[in-house]
């Protein structure tokens, strides 16, 4: 019976043990759920911000290409039916 108390102690010891690193891992586990919660509102932070910078990037070169087609009408549909024919041209290939 003596064997059983002694056998018990060191049993009990490391249940506690082992119960402190599972609130250690638990309290890890949580920090780094909070991290990648604000690492992902990090992300599409800089997605949007990537996303206003492209789109008028595009408006603006959209607004250039207008503008000269107004200028040089004549040589924007040549060109255009330039592009049409090379296209044409490698789709048959």
């Amino acid at each position: 019976m003596a064997d059983t108390k002694s056998a018990s102690t060191p049993s009990s010891s490391a249940r506690a043990q082992t119960e402190t690193a599972m609130e250690d891992l638990a309290a890890q586990v949580a920090a780094l759920r909070e991290d990648l919660a604000k690492l992902s509102q990090s992300v599409a932070a800089v997605g949007q911000g990537a996303k206003s910078v492209v789109t008028e990037e595009a408006q603006e070169l959209t607004e250039q290409l207008r503008e000269r087609v107004r200028e040089e009408p004549i040589f924007m549909v040549v060109a255009a039916a330039g592009l049409g024919y090379l296209i044409g041209l490698l789709n048959r290939r």
